[in-house]
């Protein structure tokens, strides 16, 4: 039999559709407008500088209470020992009292009081007279060699050492040097190229002692040179880090670095396809993919599935970066990576309908060759933030300096943020190690200044 239907009540329900269809889409754009406004363009991988506003602390962190716990010995001040002290100076009261001017005999013993104290940094300006003298025998004239100072430098050593520590390792601008130094801004220019060509040898060999590490961070970030973008690349492991300063993005900086042989070990990245035609395995950071799924429940926090997905798969990638660090033997460790494989990889495959989430799930899918070297390998981090923490100073640089002046800049600081940076993971007093090797080379220009620098082991 035909079926009839009430053409006035078919056109309100496309209406209601309609109108449900707008107020889903209002909705999504006002969700949109207030994470903008709360957490920046960029949402969850917005700079922390770069929020409009800033969330107080939280009702349940207000209440914890600051300082160590009940029992900790502390590492609070301590006085210095008189063996370890660079003097040692008696401080008397007197033979008079202050108060009534009576005499002051009896002894009430004697207290030491550590008090540390800096000397002010002051340029020494030092004129020397150099004799020469002529050998009677050959003929040959010859004359006095300065110590601590390279070869027709106006700088000393000591000097050379200060300005690019304080310009490279803690990012102090040429224009606050001199102005505090009171030295023209050119002249450290011109002396910090010179030690740049003294040490450009220096990081292609770092460069192969980087290939052969068994595991390897990489990540970049923007660097301005002469006014045009470009990009500060970062290669480091836990003992190397090795700088580029280029005017591309492509993957020709990384295969620069690690060349095209096969190399092994592992590479810890994000999923910027630039490092996917590195020779070597990738390990994806979980940090990045962590803040994509937080992403999406706050893009559609009334969806049943996404919350459910949410809550289950975002532990398990926290979990995942902090259980390297656990203090449980290797066997236990290797236990619980595969447990908690298992477990990533029944979230992972679990039929999914939102498209939100099948994006998520189609990233592990297919990178599943890139996603778990954590498991069967402890030295091998879950995370990227051996490479990120150390690149963030020179974010900050590229924020005060506005990045390089010219090419010949971009390749000095290139050369000698390489040379300083691996220095200092290599000894605590690398100020010290950077002078000495300048110290050899002032004595002798053909001295090998990376066995100075880094010398193996075993010396």
């Amino acid at each position: 039999m035909p079926r009839y239907f009430c053409q006035g009540c078919f056109e309100k329900q496309i209406e209601i559709d309609h109108l449900k269809e707008e107020v889903h889409r209002l909705k999504a754009r006002l969700r949109y407008q207030q994470r903008t406004a709360g957490e920046g363009f960029f949402g969850s991988s917005t700079p922390s500088s770069k929020i409009p506003v800033k969330p107080n602390t939280s009702e349940e962190q207000q209440g914890k209470r600051g300082g160590a716990r009940h029992g900790h010995p502390g590492h609070g001040r301590q006085g210095v020992d008189e063996s370890k002290a660079d003097c040692v100076v008696d401080i008397d009261v007197g033979d008079k009292c202050p108060e009534c001017g009576s005499e002051l005999k009896e002894s009430k013993g004697l207290r030491s009081r550590t008090v540390i104290n800096i000397q002010p940094v002051k340029i020494k300006k030092t004129v020397y007279h150099i004799w020469r003298r002529k050998c009677t025998k050959c003929g040959r004239v010859f004359q006095g060699k300065i110590p601590g100072v390279l070869p027709k430098s106006l700088f000393g050593n000591e000097l050379l050492s200060h300005i690019a520590l304080q310009h490279y390792i803690y990012g102090i601008p040429l224009g606050r040097l001199e102005a505090h130094l009171g030295i023209g801004i050119g002249s450290m220019i011109g002396a910090l190229h010179r030690l740049g060509q003294l040490f450009r040898d220096i990081p292609e060999k770092l460069v192969l002692e980087y290939r052969e590490s068994p595991v390897r961070h990489a990540d970049e970030t923007g660097w301005r040179n002469d006014g045009h973008s470009g990009y500060s690349w970062l290669f480091c492991t836990e003992k190397i880090s090795i700088f580029r300063f280029r005017n591309t993005r492509s993957s020709k900086i990384p295969l620069e670095v690690l060349g095209t042989k096969k190399l092994p070990g592992v590479l810890v990245v994000d999923r910027y396809n630039a490092y996917n035609k590195a020779p070597v395995s990738l390990q994806y950071c979980y940090a990045h993919l962590l803040r994509e799924v937080e992403d999406l429940e706050k893009e559609f926090p009334e969806n049943t599935e996404i919350n459910c997905f949410v809550s289950t798969f975002a532990p398990l990638l926290t979990q995942a970066m902090r259980l390297r660090s656990q203090d449980i033997s290797d066997k236990r460790f290797y236990q619980e990576t595969l447990a908690l494989k298992k477990k990533m990889l029944r979230v992972v495959r679990k039929p999914a309908k939102h498209p939100g989430i099948q994006r998520i799930q189609d990233i592990f899918r297919d990178n599943a060759h890139r996603m778990y070297h954590w498991v069967k390998n402890r030295d091998v981090p879950a995370e990227n933030n051996l490479v990120e923490r150390e690149l963030r100073p020179t974010v900050i640089a590229r924020k005060v300096s506005f990045g390089s002046q010219s090419d010949e800049g971009a390749k000095t600081r290139e050369i000698l943020m390489t040379v300083l940076h691996t220095l200092k993971k290599h000894t605590p007093d690398f100020a010290a190690q950077f002078k000495s090797a300048l110290d050899k080379l002032a004595a002798d220009p053909g001295f090998d200044s990376y066995q100075s620098l880094f010398p193996p082991p075993d010396t």
